[in-house]
Parts: structure tokens; sequence; C-alpha cells
């Protein structure tokens, strides 16, 4: 069964109008099913997985091969294996003068996509696990909170499928591809993953990690932010204000997946998760992914001032402003240091995300809301 994605619309129409259309996300995320989605349709399209010698071997001479196929779509997967193929790309795109040419697919973190060969002629999308939104009616929100977004841990046939899923990604991400960008044991990174599991919505202090793991500060910051380069972590910057405000600066880490969370915690099922004391930071997290894959274009800060004033999240849309409090329970109540951020901050709208039905006013300016209809298009426009 095919899950409509909310990206497909903005690909397709990338095709249109760029030469090089470019698709990075996790491993497993579902973007190879989403290529092979936008290409059924098309009887001039080429598909080519890097990871299969077969394939690989087709671009032994690749500007034979790409001349060969001109005035198709090109659509390469695991596309970082060969980053020495841009510059040709370049070449390539500017002597067809044609939109449409090539589909890249890659897992591997951003900076080895070489966006500058390509400057002017591509554009970029993540995607991400599945939104809330996609996979409504397909799961339930308990199954979405305790597995997570990964196509092959929400949509197992058990519990015990979905856990043994999740086990096995870890493990195939901190085998081969960690050590493959950073030359790391397994064992440590998966030491810190399980720490930073721990610290799920919290500010890190990164020589407290240090001195538990018997490493350099600079070594703990390199690892995370190739976690965060990976798609397993979402850093969340402090907001930028000229409020005159004394601010907590330190940025905020979530993983980016709660399923991934969940096994690396140890919580089993939904009904573990609602007696462990990370739930409410689970839900933080559940509701940044949504916020953020269903946003590209904003920009996502948490707020902190030292006299105790705090938001989870303010979503920047342009001129928009936006704050977010994220509440584990179907009956959300607010505190004085969220009102105070609202003073401080003066949102367009404040959103209480809470894991209910519907939108009703919460107080004036300030409404509860589900995750799919804050993930809804407008939400944040």
């Amino acid at each position: 069964m095919y899950i409509d994605r909310v990206l497909e619309k903005d690909i397709v129409k990338s095709l249109e109008h760029f030469p090089v259309t470019v698709i990075t996300g996790p491993r497993q995320c579902g973007k190879s099913t989403l290529a092979r989605k936008i290409m059924s349709g098309r009887d001039d399209a080429v598909y080519l997985d890097l990871e299969r010698p077969s394939d690989l071997a087709k671009l032994a001479v690749p500007e034979m091969f790409f001349s060969s196929k001109k005035g198709s779509l090109i659509c390469i997967d695991e596309m970082q294996r060969c980053p020495d193929l841009f510059p040709l790309v370049r070449s390539l795109v500017d002597e067809w003068g044609k939109n449409g040419a090539f589909l890249f697919l890659g897992s591997a973190p951003r900076d080895l996509q070489s966006s500058e060969t390509l400057a002017g002629r591509v554009s970029y999308y993540t995607l991400t696990p599945f939104l809330w939104r996609e996979v409504k009616g397909a799961a339930t929100l308990e199954q979405y909170l305790s597995r997570g977004g990964f196509p092959g841990s929400l949509l197992a046939e058990d519990e015990e499928t979905s856990a043994l899923w999740r086990e096995n990604f870890i493990a195939t991400f901190l085998e081969r591809d960690l050590l493959q960008w950073l030359g790391s044991s397994p064992g440590f990174v998966r030491r810190l993953w399980r720490m930073l599991a721990h610290l799920n919505g919290q500010m890190v202090n990164y020589s407290s990690l240090a001195s538990s793991l018997g490493v350099s500060d600079k070594t703990v910051r390199s690892h995370i932010d190739m976690l965060a380069s990976a798609f397993m972590l979402h850093a969340v910057p402090a907001y930028r204000s000229n409020m005159g405000k004394r601010l907590v600066k330190t940025p905020k880490i979530y993983l980016s997946d709660s399923g991934i969370a969940s096994s690396l915690l140890g919580i089993g099922t939904y009904d573990d998760l609602l007696g462990h004391p990370t739930l409410g930071a689970v839900w933080e997290q559940v509701v940044l992914a949504n916020v953020i894959g269903c946003n590209s274009r904003a920009e996502v800060f948490h707020y902190r001032t030292k006299a105790g004033a705090e938001m989870d999240f303010v979503v920047e849309n342009g001129p928009c402003v936006y704050a977010v409090e994220c509440k584990a329970s179907p009956a959300p109540k607010l505190t004085k240091g969220t009102y105070a951020a609202i003073q401080d901050i003066r949102p367009k709208w404040t959103y209480v995300a809470m894991p209910g039905e519907g939108r009703w006013p919460f107080s004036k300016g300030v409404d509860a809301i589900s995750l799919d209809l804050l993930s809804e298009d407008g939400a944040f426009a």
C-alpha cells in the first residue's frame, strides 16, 4: 500500500522548474518509494541504485551513459556514493538546457552533496519519516508515538516486529554509515546516542557528556554534529531576540524519531511509554518533527530566559512568528513561565499542541490544537 507523501507535489513541481532535484533524508524513510511513485507515470524514467553493483557498473563511463539517456529523467539512488559525478552533471545540464533531467536521492550528510557545484541548477528537499497527517488512518496516534514514523517500524504487523526493525536499523546505521563517515567505534556511538535519548529535549552539556564517555568535548560535538547531519538528531537553536531579555542561548537536542528514541531507552510499547519519565520529551519530539516536516521553509527555535519564561518552540515563517507549547495531555494547562514567554515573543498566534482531537480556544490568542491540525497547510502562514 502506497501512502501519499506531503512533499510529492513539491518534488513534481521542482522537476518542471529545475534541471536537478535532490531528495535527502535518513535511510529507510521512503525516498526510493516516493521516487518510484513519481516515475511510475513516465515512460522516459531511468532508475539506478548505486548500492547494486550492476547499477554502479553502468556508470563506469558516466558521460557515455548519461548522454545515451538524454531527454529522460535519470534517477540515481544513494548518489553520495559517487560525489565526483556532480561536476559532470553540471556540465551536462548546462549543455542540455532541460529541466527535470536528474533526480538524486541520498542519505549521507548534506555536506557530501556538493551543492556549490550545482548552484542555481538544483532544488533540495528533505524527506522525513512519516508525518502524522500522512498516516492518520493507517496507524493510531499511540502506535505513531511509540513506533515512530519509519515505514518499516510504524507499519509492522505487531509490536515485536516493529521493535526488531528498529534494533536492526540502529545496528546497521552504527556499523555501516557512521563507521564509514567517522571511523568511530559503534559501541561508543551507541552509548552516546543512548545518553542523548535520556537527554531528549534538554540543553546538552557537552563537557558533562565528554566526561561520562571519557573523551574530549570536541569529540562529542563532532559526533553530535554528524548525527544531526545524518538526520538522526535535531539541534534547536535558542531564539534570536533583541528584547533586552537575558536569554539562555544553548541549543536543545531532540532525537528525530520517537521510535528510535523508544528503542534506545528500552521502551517496548505505548503503555511502557505512558509510564516513562520521557513521555513529555517524546511528545515534544513528535511535534517538532511534524512542524519541521510540514514547514520546510520555516525556522524553529526554543525560548528560555534566566527569569523563567519558556516556550518549547518559536516558529518563524517569513515575517510571521508563532509560538508552540507541547503538552502530552488532552487537558493541557499552561504555566506562568509560558504566559511570560508569550508576552515576550508576542507571536501572531500560540498553539498548545496536545494529543487530542480538534482545535479550541485556550485563552486570548492561544489555541489548543491536535497534531494533525497543527500540521495542516496554513497553520503557520
